[in-house]
């Protein structure tokens, strides 16, 4: 057997956000240097504290597995915990409810050595029944787990494993329990990624005693091992955490507690955080972290660029599902402009749905020239020069990659405007909004997409395959060739192999122009400066554990 600590495919990647990891001090560390080590290595807590982290909108679901929404993973996150944790700074792997694991040499058998002595915020014992339920709920849709007559899906395991349970593409054929603290999985066919889907924090492990207790209802009443406790949640308003007193890291976590608040306008929030309202707010507004900086008490952090903000198409409406339709507004869209306008420069034009910095971005993508007569050409090749009109779906919150909605949906409805195209503006409650975008109810709608395993596969493959329907495909956008390069990307192991065909794939997708991929953006943050330890995620989802907040 090989002992594989990090797919040699995501080392670059690692590097890169490695190197590029800013704001914060550094983790685990006390800010006022009353830290110390105790007698296992571990941290004695200090200083504690309740932190009230301030952001734009609601969680969606407390049941990490079923959405996709980054402000659902931000708290779970804190409740429950992975097999594998990623750096505090990058996508590296590390232990986590695993302490280690072993790779046969031909990728398809994976052991995991599990953690001892951990429970479940109920008291049960964390083990390795409980890792293969888990896996067996998200997998299998008639799992007495899986409650999908209540509603619920997990699209983003069907992306990431190839499908469920019965599906040719499933690439985990087997989850064997071999002792209480060992678990193996037998896959079908090599898959890239695997490793790295194990610090996602959509496959965290909730204690079976808990789904048998609540039932559909356990998205609201989540119990896993993390280092803070579900305590209650006011829709639209907040959610409170407590410290884990029996968490199994010594000295952790810091905090007493968190309370994630929810503020949807920046400013407000801002207003809030200088008035001591609150601690740490993020969708900090360009402009604003400009006229912060220096300020006393305050302080900003930002968040190592990791995503896309997009304008996606619903293929499946008229006009949207002429290809000429789509490359005119493509051409239309001048994205210079949004960028100094809306995110001060802390933004790069994007080409493709996957940052730069990816294994398999493709350089020779060149984005949609910003050319109004293009578009006009387009559009009258459509037979549409008299122009159209649409609902454009606009976020009613701030998000990592689009710090303020409303004024980039002003300024493409007045660039569409020239081609006599009508873009009415749509908002709604961010959950509605989120669940109706997958019904498919949409014309055209702004979102965008962070990664949260440092690989292309949750780029390309969510967004852009047809696994990702229903669920984070919004576009509906599915491609036979596309889907067939994904899926084999997915499964090799050579990481040339693997580059050479999501490149070949970003070729058509650009193409077939199901999105304007508008930026990568780089999201900031600002706090008090009276927190030490916090470490923002590329992901967007950080655990707070190393937190802590003095008077």
């Amino acid at each position: 057997m090989k002992k594989a600590k990090m797919p040699l495919f995501s080392a670059a990647l690692l590097a890169v956000f490695v190197l590029g990891a800013c704001g914060g001090d550094e983790t685990g560390t006390d800010g006022n240097g009353t830290g110390e080590q105790n007698n296992n290595g571990g941290e004695e807590s200090s200083s504690g504290g309740t932190l009230i982290f301030a952001r734009g909108g609601d969680s969606q679901s407390l049941d990490y597995a079923s959405v996709t929404d980054g402000e659902s993973s931000r708290v779970t996150k804190q409740i429950y915990e992975t097999l594998i944790e990623f750096a505090d700074d990058s996508f590296e792997l590390e232990p986590g409810l695993a302490k280690d694991w072993d790779v046969d040499d031909d990728g398809l058998r994976y052991v995991f050595y599990l953690q001892e002595g951990v429970t479940f915020h109920d008291g049960t014992p964390f083990n390795a029944d409980a890792v293969k339920t888990n896996f067996e709920r998200w997998a299998d849709p008639d799992h007495q787990y899986a409650f999908t007559d209540e509603g619920y899906s997990y699209s983003v395991y069907g992306t990431q494993f190839g499908g469920f349970k019965g599906d040719e593409g499933h690439v985990i054929e087997e989850i064997n329990v071999i002792s209480d603290y060992e678990v193996e999985f037998i896959l079908s066919k090599p898959l890239g990624s695997f490793l790295q889907n194990m610090g996602m924090s959509y496959f965290a492990i909730t204690s079976p005693a808990a789904l048998e207790e609540y039932g559909a209802d356990i998205d609201e009443n989540p119990v896993g091992t993390g280092p803070f406790k579900f305590v209650s949640w006011t829709k639209d308003a907040s959610i409170v955490l407590e410290k884990n007193e029996d968490y199994w890291q010594d000295g952790l976590p810091k905090l007493d507690g968190v309370t994630f608040q929810v503020i949807p306008d920046n400013s407000a929030r801002l207003t809030a955080l200088q008035s001591g309202e609150i601690d740490l707010m993020d969708g900090l507004a360009p402009d604003d972290a400009a006229m912060i900086e220096g300020q006393a008490g305050l302080t900003t952090f930002e968040r190592t660029p990791n995503n896309v903000g997009y304008l996606g198409f619903n293929i499946e409406k008229e006009p949207f599902d002429d290809v000429r339709v789509r490359q005119a507004i493509n051409h239309a869209i001048d994205k210079n402009e949004i960028i100094n306008n809306i995110y001060g420069g802390l933004a790069e034009p994007a080409a493709n749905a996957v940052p730069k910095d990816y294994l398999g971005h493709n350089d020779d993508v060149v984005a949609y020239e910003y050319d109004m007569d293009k578009a006009k050409e387009l559009l009258e090749e459509a037979g549409y020069g008299d122009g159209f009109e649409f609902d454009l779906w606009t976020m009613p919150v701030s998000r990592p990659y689009m710090p303020d909605p409303e004024q980039a949906a002003v300024v493409i409805q007045d660039a569409l405007s020239e081609l006599n195209i009508t873009a009415n503006i749509v908002t709604k409650e961010w959950a509605t909004y989120l669940e109706e975008i997958e019904l498919g109810y949409q014309d055209m709608f702004m979102l965008g997409w962070s990664g949260v395993n440092g690989d292309p596969d949750y780029f390309l493959g969510s967004l852009l395959s047809t696994d990702g329907i229903p669920g984070s495909n919004q576009m509906f956008f599915s491609h036979e060739e596309v889907d067939a390069l994904l899926a084999e990307a997915k499964t090799t192991i050579d990481p040339e192999e693997r580059a050479a065909l999501y490149e070949e794939a970003q070729l058509i997708i650009h193409e077939e122009a199901p999105m304007v991929p508008l930026v990568h953006a780089i999201p900031a943050l600002a706090g008090v400066d009276t927190i030490s330890g916090y470490v923002p995620h590329p992901s967007t989802s950080e655990s707070l554990k190393h937190v802590e907040i003095s008077n």
